[in-house]
């Protein structure tokens, strides 16, 4: 009989941590935590192994500073780099986070080299693209978790608009994660219906807004640190469809040639998810307007990646 799926999650911070409590609630794989604090990934793991018995989930939890524990991994979840404060944008990041990402990389690779890698550490599209290069995996197993995230957030908005179930409403958010994410109004639905036919076009403009700066929003609420709750239950549905071969079409940040004009860049698209990481990457016909916005979206993310000369 085979063992229990495991799963890697780098960074104990709030976004890590999280994820670890979402995959265990779950049931959905062992847990090694890492972090580079000393203390921080064994004292969260060892609380969280202490819910265990409350909950009644049988998974192992266990915290690290160093990879060794890590070895075999299904999946890894890279959270590690600085968080976004105030006034700073995703870029203020871009090198700091680049050599951050791109060591835990090359550990992940060392130990786990079959593993998927998600990333969800800023900026998203770029970091990706680091994880890409510097783990010499094929594309179909490093993927940037953003657009479930997104998606997550316009739906929240959506079916808090129409005053309906969350579970009626699926939303549609293509491009890199940031300012210039492409929301699609038109591929969003109720119940099967377009939510052009339910709200007010002004109506929705502003959802979409609001979708664009869904994380900057809460970054201004919080005054300290950024989301994590939705981000990082963004990632595990990642995992959970790779794991459990679901298959399930989400939008990822993944490594196009030539998918929807887009060359050798990371940048959010609906894709399947199953065993095999990225699956399939589907193709929609877009508007000039959409097509126009996702090709201004790609251009913000090739500038980080020849700021970083990669």
């Amino acid at each position: 009989m085979a063992g229990r799926n495991k799963i890697t999650v780098v960074g104990a911070g709030n976004v890590g941590a999280t994820a670890a409590h979402w995959i265990a609630s779950k049931e959905l794989a062992d847990v090694v935590l890492v972090d580079i604090v000393e203390g921080v990934p064994q004292g969260k793991s060892l609380d969280l192994a202490q819910s265990a018995p409350i909950d009644g989930f049988d998974v192992k939890l266990v915290g690290a500073n160093s990879y060794e524990e890590t070895a075999g991994s299904d999946v890894v979840i890279i959270t590690a780099g600085l968080p976004r404060k105030p006034g700073m944008s995703r870029d203020d990041l871009l090198k700091t986070n680049s050599d951050i990402v791109g060591s835990v990389t090359e550990e992940i690779a060392k130990h786990s080299p079959d593993a998927v890698i998600i990333i969800v550490s800023n900026p998203l599209d770029a970091m990706a693209q680091v994880a890409f290069v510097r783990s010499g995996f094929p594309k179909n197993r490093v993927i940037g978790m953003a657009g479930v995230l997104d998606s997550a957030r316009m739906r929240c908005f959506l079916a808090e608009a129409l005053d309906v179930s969350v579970e009626n409403v699926t939303a549609f958010v293509l491009g890199g994660h940031g300012d210039t994410m492409v929301p699609l109004p038109r591929y969003s639905t109720c119940a099967g219906i377009p939510v052009t036919e339910l709200l007010p076009e002004e109506k929705i403009d502003a959802i979409v807004d609001r979708t664009a700066n869904g994380g900057a929003e809460i970054v201004g609420l919080l005054k300290t640190g950024s989301a994590f709750y939705a981000p990082s239950l963004g990632a595990v549905e990642m995992a959970e469809s790779i794991l459990k071969d679901k298959k399930k079409i989400l939008p990822c940040a993944v490594y196009l040639e030539g998918e929807y004009g887009v060359n050798n860049l990371f940048v959010g698209v609906p894709c399947k998810l199953g065993k095999n990481g990225v699956e399939q990457i589907i193709e929609i016909s877009l508007t000039n307007d959409e097509r126009a916005a996702l090709q201004k979206s790609a251009g913000a993310v090739q500038e980080l990646i020849d700021v970083l000369g990669i």
